[in-house]
């Protein structure tokens, strides 16, 4: 009875997302308008004249779009305490995420109006649409096991115990409504353990006579847990541990590598596969289709969008489209302006368009080179600064190198990793050396990738491969690329790249 009600109540958004299917532009004006209208007041309201009401256009000259490396001075102020800022009040929640070029970590804030008309809001659709695209599953008549990171004290603010920093995963999960919290397992205490051995292990033992009806997270470490329970359980799959399992809502890494594992460990033909797009600054999009990864971009979230042409991803004040201007089969990077008090916020991520009626996108990468198979979200400025210190404590000298992931085998413990092909102009005497410091500062640079490292967890050690001189400008002339202006693809989530390498040194 009581999933019957839950059921009823979050069905009650479907209305609201057939709206902003069916008028696109004229709400995310009125999410533009409201936005400025509630930070009128602000610092940077009085400064750009939010109190005006500028259209799009307008909005657009005024604010230059910012990098978080060209935001982060106004936001230090918003994590140190200071009210009225970028948004109304004092903010005593932020997502803690990658690190960037000077930071090891960085800190998004989440305001009181972005966890409940944005994070919460999505989640709500995300469950009315799944209920609708599975009704026979009954979802919320079962338990939603989730798996979250961690919190801790804001750095910032050491004496003021109610200001934490975190996964944005954790900070939704300690704030959530009693609804929500009460579909879901395991208990806070458990989910928001910071040791992840102990939470996987203690967390197996917990749900193992729970009735989960839906898993929600990372691949990578849904992976690791089901595992561990089949372990505990002595079964061959989860199916019999969970016989009315129906829904995986998965995010944060492609779910393609994973899918044949899922299908090993879940051999249910109920079994559904749902992607959602919920990054540090805000629930973006969900997949609302079963039979097409293709993703909806929500568009009544307290996010106004905009979109800049691949052309000007380098430029120092790049041109920007609105949802109007925006084309089919092209690449964009996005630009947030959101309900916590991000203005014309370049996040890094871009998209491609897949339907212009409803809007819907599918995440194509970054603006940089990045590897985020496992959720490590390794960017090029952390491979650059590890291999130059590999190179220094091994007295070597790299001429070109890839990376790629090492996806999880199929065997039951097996891990991901990455692998390096490396062209060493002057070679190491000691290769392990070269890729233990290469390891270790990846792992000082960033936080996720540690996360992941930790006691082999989630991702094992490098694995470097050498391979021969002039293999890269041998590569690079196979596809007609040799010159000054084609340079060698760095990092990759695909192993395209590198197994094209490989074959050129077998």
């Amino acid at each position: 009875m009581i999933g019957s009600i839950l059921t009823w109540a979050v069905q009650r958004r479907l209305t609201s997302i057939d709206h902003f299917r069916q008028h696109p532009h004229e709400v995310q004006q009125r999410v533009l308008r409201d936005l400025l209208l509630k930070a009128r007041d602000t610092e940077w309201g009085r400064r750009y004249g939010f109190a005006d009401a500028p259209s799009p256009r307008e909005f657009a000259q005024r604010l230059p779009v910012r990098s978080y490396e060209e935001l982060y001075p106004a936001l230090e102020r918003v994590l140190r305490g200071e009210a009225d800022v970028l948004w109304p009040g004092r903010v005593l929640w932020f997502a803690k995420s990658s690190g960037t070029t000077n930071a090891r970590s960085k800190f998004i804030p989440v305001t009181h109006d972005s966890l409940h008309d944005c994070h919460y809001r999505a989640g709500r659709d995300m469950t009315a649409t799944a209920t609708l695209l599975y009704p026979e599953s009954r979802v919320l008549d079962g338990k939603t096991l989730s798996l979250g990171g961690t919190h801790a004290p804001n750095p910032f603010r050491p004496d003021e115990k109610d200001s934490r920093v975190g996964d944005v995963s954790a900070v939704i999960m300690q704030n959530l409504p009693g609804w929500a919290e009460y579909i879901r397992t395991p208990p806070l205490e458990l989910a928001l353990l910071d040791e992840w051995e102990e939470k996987i292990e203690r967390i197996a033992r917990h749900v193992l006579d729970v009735n989960v009806a839906v898993l929600a997270g990372v691949p990578t470490w849904m992976i690791v847990l089901l595992r561990r329970i089949t372990e505990l359980a002595g079964v061959a799959n989860i199916t019999e541990v969970w016989p009315n399992l129906r829904l995986f809502l998965h995010g944060a890494v492609a779910f393609g590598p994973y899918r044949e594992l899922f299908r090993q460990l879940i051999p249910s033909a109920q079994m559904g596969y749902l992607e959602i797009y919920n990054a540090s600054e805000g629930y973006l999009a969900f997949q609302d289709q079963p039979d097409c990864e293709d993703l909806l971009l929500l568009l009544d979230h307290g996010i106004y969008y905009e979109f800049i042409p691949a052309d000007q991803f380098d430029a120092e004040n790049p041109r920007t489209l609105t949802l109007e201007e925006v084309e089919l089969g092209k690449s964009y990077a996005l630009v947030l302006s959101t309900n916590a008090g991000l203005w014309r916020y370049k996040i890094g991520d871009t998209v491609r368009f897949t339907s212009l009626a409803p809007y819907r996108i599918r995440i194509t990468g970054r603006t940089k080179h990045f590897l985020n198979a496992f959720g490590e979200e390794v960017v090029i400025e952390n491979a650059d600064a590890a291999i130059a210190a590999a190179c220094r404590a091994t007295g070597s000298t790299v001429r070109d190198f890839t990376a790629a992931p090492i996806y999880f085998g199929v065997a039951q413990n097996s891990r991901g990793g990455h692998q390096w092909a490396i062209e060493f102009i002057q070679a190491p005497a000691d290769p392990a050396r070269f890729t233990h410091v290469l390891d270790h500062t990846l792992r000082e640079l960033n936080s996720d990738y540690d996360a992941k490292r930790h006691r082999d967890l989630a991702l094992v050690a490098p694995v470097l491969t050498v391979v021969p001189a002039g293999t890269f400008a041998q590569w690079l002339a196979r596809k007609g690329k040799l010159g000054g202006q084609h340079k060698i693809p760095r990092l990759s989530n695909s192993r395209e790249f590198l197994e094209e390498i490989l074959l050129l040194i077998e």
